[in-house]
């Protein structure tokens, strides 16, 4: 697939949506780089765990700036499919914005069929981490990651696949692509 001007793909939602798997799927099938840096890359260049950068976004707002920054400087370089918890909001320019919705018993059970553990800790864990997170943009962007009017398209993601979800962003792509005449 030819990228004339290079299309750009932002994709956000609450942990356990499968922004992660959904933009890997969707840079894969159009050829696309895939941008996904979060906390998690963080803490490995950094030498910390995952928790550790997350209670040192509590008191400081280094770690989520050059997340954010760091981002979307790596999406503006060349076409890419950008999934990040604010990556809707962030990268403005972006010819699609997709927000991927689910409640908080299926995203928690896919957290906890990936990573293990108690069901009932890690749904308490998935409900605190949405707590956090929304109040921490709304005090650093004025950005509520709740609200996905923002989104060119929004993706119920409870009785699909990732399989699914990708089929029907990747639609939307190509009409989008078909448009601008990527």
């Amino acid at each position: 697939m030819s990228n004339k001007r290079g299309i750009r793909i932002a994709v956000s939602g609450r942990s356990g949506c499968g922004n992660t798997t959904v933009s890997r799927m969707l840079a894969e099938r159009l050829d696309l780089e895939f941008i996904n840096y979060t906390f998690r890359s963080i803490a490995e260049e950094d030498g910390i765990t995952f928790a550790d950068v997350c209670r040192r976004a509590e008191t400081s707002d280094d770690d989520d700036l050059r997340v954010d920054r760091t981002q979307v400087e790596m999406a503006r370089r060349r076409p890419s499919v950008l999934g990040s918890r604010l990556a809707i909001w962030m990268l403005e320019e972006a010819d699609l914005k997709v927000f991927l919705s689910g409640s908080s018993d299926i995203r928690a059970g896919r957290i906890h069929e990936r990573e293990g553990g108690d069901y009932g800790k890690v749904l308490e864990s998935t409900l605190e981490r949405d707590r956090r997170d929304h109040k921490r943009y709304q005090r650093l962007y004025g950005i509520d990651n709740w609200d996905s009017s923002t989104a060119d398209l929004v993706v119920n993601t409870n009785r699909l696949d990732e399989n699914q979800v990708t089929d029907i962003v990747e639609a939307a792509a190509r009409t989008v692509m078909a448009r601008i005449g990527d």
